[in-house]
């Protein structure tokens, strides 16, 4: 009967993980769906943003399998299960770790050669219509130079070692030599640890930028709500008008035949296209006025303001965790020489008091850290939804629901396969004992009486995202700063979305840069 309990928990683990896998690849689909343009879709592009977005929250539902698996070889007592002997321990992680091996290698494809690849070779097209074989070529030239890098970061991690032994009588042929024993030894995963973690401190930046603003517009947003189509439409009205009755005022004065002055002619300019922009605006809003969808979005408000109210506190507890957890590490750690890196828990703070209790009951904890994972995805996906696409102070992109340029959607997956690299850093910040060894406990002998303790070293098993997350100091003393402006960026996120007023019912979907015809494209969703 126990090992029959045993093999359903199991069971229900991987039917978890498969329902999670279907949902995320039905997920991505209608995602990409609603947000490309309809004129400007291609079917390779939508393929890739697909694939990517697919792989990024993929790769972000395999901690919780991580720790889940590392758990279950043992019993609530301490003592391993009869089953998870040593080869079947070892046989269970080297399964995550080639999980592991396999997503983020395909993370490195995407990221430096797939999507690039796709990028420019749709930018040449806007260029050069016609003549495939020389977009291609392009294409490639520019490839080419992501691929050099990819090269150059995977040669450092695998020959670089971490310890050099300090003998002075070595010679230079033997130093060589240890380099490449080192390379054998670690089957590459030095390598490959040093190009993800190169890769997820730009995923800390994007982090940083996006997600930290969009855990707190989000909430906000939500609670806030947005202002009436009805009055919009009301102001709207007011300010064609407006503007119509400045326009016959400057083509009064050439009624006569007189022509007008060059500052008089940009101001008709600029007053012709503001004109144009608040028609546009008239028509998106008389659709929306009149869509069901409006109407279902006014029923269930209620609703918004209290998962607003909750996405806020979880937000305030992430921060205030992730506050407790950096402190400790100033505290407690060895330094900046050790990349801040504790193996215990000094300060306890509130997540890691939740995920002990909610283990009691199978399977709340691994439920938490998914939910939590997911969190840190959709509130990045909402904070470049809401912030566009910018290269420093420059903005590239906006993503706007059926406008968005298949350059803009391999852009957005882009950031966020780099944001989900860094997503399991910000999970071990939260929650370090749990993402290293779970729910693991051992045994320990004090005379006559055992004694059950939460983890150790070398009695329990290491999760196998810990051996990415820690394989160099200086790139965990980079997380560690990184955390600060982390907290620093929501921080003041907060207070931005705090001051700001409600949205526009149609923010971001009319521009003045946009043509009649991108109207079409927004009719899908409002009739």
């Amino acid at each position: 009967a126990k090992m029959a309990a045993e093999a359903s928990d199991l069971l229900t683990g991987w039917c978890l993980f498969g329902l999670a896998l279907l949902a995320i690849l039905i997920f991505c689909w209608v995602y990409v769906r609603k947000y490309q343009s309809r004129r400007e879709s291609e079917v390779v592009s939508t393929i890739t943003a697909i694939f990517a977005l697919a792989v990024a929250l993929i790769t972000s539902a395999l901690l919780p399998v991580d720790i889940f698996l590392v758990s279950y070889m043992k019993n609530q007592n301490g003592t391993f299960k009869v089953w998870a002997d040593a080869n079947v321990s070892r046989q269970i992680e080297d399964t995550v770790l080639y999980g592991y091996y396999t997503l983020y290698s395909i993370i490195l494809f995407c990221v430096f050669l797939w999507i690039p690849f796709v990028y420019f070779y749709y930018e040449e097209k806007e260029e050069d219509d016609g003549n495939t074989c020389s977009q291609v070529k392009t294409a490639l030239k520019y490839t080419l130079a992501f691929i050099t890098i990819c090269a150059v970061l995977l040669l450092i991690g695998a020959f670089v070692p971490l310890d050099i032994p300090n003998k002075k009588n070595s010679t230079e042929w033997e130093k060589v030599k240890l380099l490449f024993e080192e390379f054998g030894s670690s089957h590459g995963l030095t390598a490959l640890s040093f190009s993800i973690s190169s890769l997820t401190v730009i995923g800390m930046l994007a982090a940083i930028t996006y997600t930290a603003y969009g855990m707190s517009a989000l909430p906000l947003n939500l609670i806030k709500g947005t202002t009436s189509a009805s009055y919009e439409r009301l102001e709207n009205t007011e300010d064609i008008e407006e503007v119509e009755q400045h326009l016959q005022r400057i083509k009064s004065k050439c009624r006569d035949g007189r022509p007008l002055s060059s500052r008089d002619r940009r101001t008709l300019q600029q007053l012709e296209e503001r004109l144009r922009t608040l028609r546009r605006r008239e028509r998106h809003l008389e659709s929306i006025e009149k869509s069901w969808w409006t109407k279902f979005c006014e029923a269930i408000r209620p609703l918004k303001i209290v998962w607003g109210v909750f996405f806020i506190i979880v937000a305030l507890l992430f921060t205030v965790s992730l506050f407790l957890s950096n402190l400790d590490k100033a505290l407690h750690s060895a330094g900046f020489d050790s990349g801040f890196i504790i193996l215990g828990t000094n300060l306890t703070n509130p997540l890691n008091m939740l995920l002990p209790v909610l283990q009691r009951v199978f399977p709340l904890d691994y439920i938490l850290i998914t939910t939590i994972v997911m969190y840190f995805i959709f509130t990045s996906m909402a904070g470049i939804r809401n912030m566009g696409i910018w290269f420093f102070w420059t903005r590239l992109y906006k993503i706007r629901r059926g406008k968005t340029r298949p350059q803009a959607l391999l852009f957005l997956c882009m950031i966020l396969l780099l944001i989900v690299l860094h997503t399991s850093y910000m999970i071990y910040s939260l929650a370090p004992q749990y993402v290293m060894y779970g729910s693991q406990k051992y045994l320990v002998q004090v005379r006559c009486i055992f004694l059950l303790f939460p983890f150790n070293l070398d009695q329990c098993i290491v999760t196998r995202t810990y051996l990415f997350l820690h394989k160099f100091w200086f790139f965990s003393a980079a997380y560690y700063f990184g955390n600060w402006a982390f907290i620093a960026v929501f921080l003041i996120g907060l207070i931005v979305s705090c001051c700001k007023g409600k949205k526009s019912v149609i923010e971001g979907e009319v521009d003045d840069d946009d043509s009649d015809m991108s109207d079409d494209e927004l009719s899908v969703y409002y009739h």
